[in-house]
């Protein structure tokens, strides 16, 4: 990836000292190689959401251009990488991918299933958006529409919201009692310990939006018309609950990251950062399955003889 500086993010600089030899002074020590987008991005303990900056570029020292240009170069390699998993999966493989994506409101999920989801086969792919619960759905516990939409061997499953919003939009609202949402965090941390049991890799992206920048985002839906279908009033509602969905997520983050399934903050006020670290987190993860073509069930020789036998 180009390492130019950007204005936002921070650079290393390098310190010469004096000594003996030619010319004066020693070499100086190489730079560390950059952290992968996972070390950057993982909360860990005793993290604090508020110490983020969300115009950040952790992991990624390029301008908005090298941005661009690093997401589209990496679309052959996650292109191949879903193919061999989903190729694993039709020999017997039982490993998947789920992507989880949470936000406020305009962090940027739509542009994420956009042009990083999009980019693989849609074949390989199972996308669900999470809306508010149904009148079916609330007559269950709230993992059953979860279950219902896991994804399958060989596939890559992507939730546009999820789990978590029965501990952060039904714990800002009051839609439950106390008691209830606060052993949800348990509940949920058993159910990711059994799909990762189950060879499913969770991958939980927070995307971290300042409230500077969802304004500056809703007043373009309203100033233009192509984007006002995207303009929803109960945004404005939601936004006047700011300090208590920080608080709520800070809580979900110190609870629910866990070894087996670790959340992921990226900064989001950079649109090209955002949609560039969620790519590399999804690489960085289908790199460590190690995938590999499944071997072959048939003697391929005797077929590639009978190919050049055939008088069609």
């Amino acid at each position: 990836m180009a390492k130019k500086k950007d204005k936002g993010t921070k650079s290393k600089g390098t310190k010469s000292k004096a000594g003996k030899g030619t010319g004066g002074t020693t070499p100086t020590a190489p730079e560390p190689a950059p952290a992968t987008f996972t070390d950057a991005l993982r909360v860990g303990e005793g993290f604090t959401l508020a110490d983020v900056d969300p115009r950040s570029t952790p992991a990624f020292d390029g301008d908005k251009q090298a941005g661009k240009d690093a997401l589209v170069a990496a679309d052959a390699e996650l292109d191949a990488l879903q193919e061999q998993l989903y190729a694993q999966s039709r020999a017997g493989g039982r490993r998947r991918v789920l992507l989880v994506v949470q936000g406020m409101d305009t962090s940027g999920k739509g542009g994420i299933m956009r042009h990083v989801v999009g980019a693989v086969d849609p074949q390989g792919v199972e996308l669900t958006a999470f809306k508010a619960p149904t009148a079916e759905e609330k007559r269950h516990p709230f993992l059953w529409r979860i279950r219902r939409a896991l994804p399958g061997p060989g596939m890559i499953g992507v939730f546009d919201r999820s789990h978590y919003e029965d501990v952060l939009v039904v714990r800002v609202h009051d839609l439950v009692p106390p008691g209830q949402w606060k052993r949800r965090y348990a509940t949920i941390n058993t159910f990711e310990q059994k799909l990762a049991a189950d060879d499913v890799t969770v991958v939980k992206v927070m995307l971290h939006i300042s409230p500077q920048e969802q304004r500056e985002r809703l007043a373009e839906r309203l100033e233009r018309p192509d984007k006002h279908w995207k303009f929803n009033p109960r945004d404005l509602d939601e936004r006047e609950h700011w300090a208590d969905y920080q608080e709520a997520y800070q809580v979900v983050l110190g609870r629910c990251s866990t070894d087996h399934a670790p959340w992921f903050v990226v900064p989001a006020d950079r649109k090209w950062y955002a949609r560039l670290a969620v790519q590399q987190l999804l690489l960085e993860h289908l790199r460590g399955l190690d995938l590999t073509w499944p071997e072959a069930d048939f003697d391929v020789e005797e077929q590639q003889a009978r190919l050049a036998a055939s008088e069609v």
